[in-house]
């Protein structure tokens, strides 16, 4: 079996109660009211302002008033999404309930379903390349994780291949559209599902086709440019460098600028190495 690799990065919300499903399908960008157990959705909580305030995994367990959802999230906006979530909470039966001290989340990064017991399982569904990801008591991690301190750097290598974007690190929580960090790619946005919050400014982008800037993948000749470098193509700024592992990383750019350098034959520089960007999703 392929190494179960421990993020411990992720902290884990379970809501809860009779009107779970229609408290969390009214407020994300994606469709919850169709998860099916065993599946995963990757969602997202916006300001009215249409910007993202949270993206996160969903899992979905049992059914009916039994029914209950494991949200996948950062860490470091655990706190603020509980927070949030309370705020939209009102007269619902809904309990919201932080379960990072016992729970952890876990990725295997192959095709076939992992053999492991776990609260919730399901494909990563913003890439096959991400295999699975898992719910499970954080001892888990004790008796399967691969101990290998190149662990987490898998994982890493194949997420920016895959051009899937790292909150806070890619994209800045509150700052950020989802076009922008490449959700309506990664199947984060249901156009069809009906109205969330900041629903209209994401339809408007899509239909406007307003996204001026996305996460996009590069590779680098030379050393791959620290996470925050300012991406130039000669005087003019491009963008940021956000995560890498090796000769490819990820950096938010502004699309016409990119295609204004690439067609006068200006090679996109950073940190004095040369990139070379992959417009799409993947950095193969």
């Amino acid at each position: 079996m392929s190494a179960v690799i421990s993020l411990e990065d992720r902290g884990v919300i379970e809501i809860a109660g009779a009107d779970a499903t229609s408290f969390l399908h009214n407020l994300v960008t994606n469709d919850i009211a169709k998860l099916a157990s065993g599946e995963a959705r990757y969602c997202a909580l916006l300001a009215p302002q249409g910007k993202i305030l949270a993206d996160f995994l969903v899992f979905a367990e049992g059914e009916g008033e039994m029914r209950r959802y494991l949200l996948d999230c950062p860490r470091e906006v655990e706190t603020d999404l509980l927070r949030r979530l309370g705020m939209y909470k009102l007269r619902a039966a809904v309990k919201l309930t932080s379960r990072s001290d016992e729970l952890a989340a876990f990725c295997v990064l192959c095709d076939a379903r992992p053999e492991i017991s776990a609260l919730a399982m399901a494909r990563d569904p913003r890439a096959e390349t991400l295999g699975w990801r898992l719910i499970a008591p954080r001892d888990t991690n004790a008796e399967n994780a691969r101990e290998d301190e190149n662990a987490r750097e898998d994982y890493e290598a194949a997420r920016i291949a895959a051009g899937v974007p790292r909150g806070g690190v890619d994209f800045a929580y509150g700052a950020a559209f989802p076009h922008e960090a490449n959700m309506d790619l990664l199947a984060g946005v249901d156009f069809t599902k009906g109205c969330y919050v900041g629903q209209e400014v994401v339809s408007r982008t899509k239909h406007r086709n307003l996204a001026r800037k996305r996460v996009t993948p590069y590779h680098a000749e030379g050393e791959a440019p620290a996470t925050g470098t300012k991406v130039m193509a000669g005087e003019i700024e491009l963008g940021v460098a956000g995560s890498h592992s090796g000769d490819k990383g990820l950096a938010l750019i502004r699309l016409d600028r990119l295609a204004d350098a690439l067609a006068a034959g200006t090679t996109p520089t950073a940190g004095g190495a040369s990139l070379e960007f992959v417009v799409g999703r993947a950095a193969s």
